[in-house]
């Protein structure tokens, strides 16, 4: 089998695990090419051959994946999500493991589906993701959470959002395909994959193979009000599939503008950008193939 892994080498704790899932894969006649990048290197500029190798391990966090799985979309190269990141959330909505032994044995079976990702412009830019983008107080938390991430890992989400708990509420007018929207809350939430940490999903019938996304409006205007959301979000990972609660209205689309007063910033797969509101974002139904476990098979094959 022939692998090329991009590692990226700033992501997450830097353990070096990677190695051990090269040495637990490796075996006759297997070709396994490395290369790094500190973040100095375009992550793309690694993978211009990447349709000469079987599959493309991605060892980084969820930024990095979202740009891997962009650069690859459509192009049936078979992507595979190495846990090197911080949050990791990614591997934890394709029931991933993080033990790179067990990986290895995934990896060498092969089994593959197709998921959606989106893709997002902003700011006279374009991005595509794979888990959610927003506007607004997530935004704001990823933003403020990047110092502490490398000593705090995911705590640090957890202690920016205890430092914004009456964050900027704004004006919302959402165009989502033919139909407008307004609203006022204190960010936009747009959903492919809908788990967060702790396997806490946002909405309970997201599908990210589907061809749409969920768009979910938090209409409160602090942090507490979005405490009970939250309980039924505990409550959805045991299987009781709650509603959210009034202070998140969900709606889903294949298209998405999202305007505001004020203007907001944006993120998207925990990674902040430097351009604000407006943003349009769209859906690319099947576009990223990755490497599955058999209970993501068990979760998603239709």
């Amino acid at each position: 089998m022939k692998l090329l892994i991009i590692n990226n080498l700033s992501s997450g704790y830097q353990e070096g695990a990677i190695y051990d899932f090269i040495r637990s894969f490796s075996k006759d006649s297997d070709e396994i090419i490395l290369r790094c990048t500190d973040g100095t290197t375009d992550l793309r500029m690694l993978m211009q051959d990447a349709q000469s190798f079987d599959a493309i391990v991605v060892s980084g966090g969820d930024g990095s994946l979202a740009t891997a799985s962009y650069f690859l979309a459509n192009t049936g190269i078979p992507i595979v999500p190495f846990p090197a990141g911080t949050a990791n959330l990614l591997c934890s909505n394709l029931a991933l493991p993080n033990e790179p032994h067990a990986l290895a044995e995934i990896v060498r079976a092969g089994k593959t589906l197709d998921f959606d990702i989106a893709e997002i412009r902003a700011g006279g830019q374009i991005f595509g993701f794979n888990l959610m983008a927003g506007a607004g107080y997530d935004a704001t938390i990823m933003k403020q959470a990047v110092p502490a991430k490398p000593l705090l890992g995911q705590v640090a989400y957890f202690t920016a959002a205890a430092t914004n708990i009456i964050p900027q509420v704004a004006h919302f007018k959402l165009t989502l395909d033919n139909q407008v929207i307004e609203s006022d809350g204190v960010g936009v939430l747009l959903i492919n994959h809908s788990k967060i940490q702790f396997d806490i999903p946002l909405a309970h019938d997201t599908n990210p193979r589907d061809g749409m996304l969920d768009v979910a409006i938090l209409k409160t205007e602090t942090a507490f009000g979005l405490l009970p959301a939250l309980g039924a979000a505990l409550l959805d990972r045991n299987g009781e599939f709650p509603g959210r609660s009034s202070h998140i209205e969900v709606h889903r689309s294949q298209r998405v503008l999202v305007e505001s007063d004020p203007v907001l910033a944006i993120e998207f797969d925990g990674e902040p950008l430097n351009c604000t509101t407006p943003l349009e974002a769209r859906i690319l139904p099947g576009a990223a193939r990755f490497i599955v476990s058999p209970e993501a098979l068990r979760l998603y094959e239709q």
